[in-house]
């Protein structure tokens, strides 16, 4: 076989390999985004998870949130966000599982807290 055929089927059976089905190829995967947006003194509370990146999970949260001063209190990544709120401020926390987040919220907020609102991204 010639040197230049060799080639052309070379490039032939690797173009061929890479179109079957069962052809896995690397893609980036990106982990798991969210945020959490709360305005207190409304109440209101926004969440995002699963996003494509950070930002889009910030809009969505502040969406979500729907109060024009929303602020985004928690950017998350494989974790889980609580928020809890008290007569005297709210506090934003990050756990492994929402339940770690919901002690760790309640447990920096103080006395009378409770939690408003969480979410997780998986």
């Amino acid at each position: 076989m010639a040197h230049g055929a060799v080639r052309l089927l070379a490039a032939t059976l690797a173009l061929g390999i890479a179109a079957l089905p069962g052809a896995v190829r690397a893609a980036p995967k990106n982990p798991p985004t969210g945020a959490l947006a709360y305005h207190r003194d409304s109440g209101s509370f926004g969440y995002a998870v699963n996003a494509r990146d950070s930002r889009s999970a910030r809009i969505a949260a502040l969406k979500q949130c729907g109060h024009p001063k929303c602020e985004i209190v928690a950017s998350l990544s494989k974790d889980c966000g609580a928020v809890a709120n008290g007569p005297k401020k709210f506090v934003a926390s990050r756990g492994a599982t929402r339940q770690e987040a919901e002690a760790r919220a309640l447990r920096l907020c103080g006395e009378s807290c409770e939690v408003v609102g969480w979410a997780c991204p998986r």
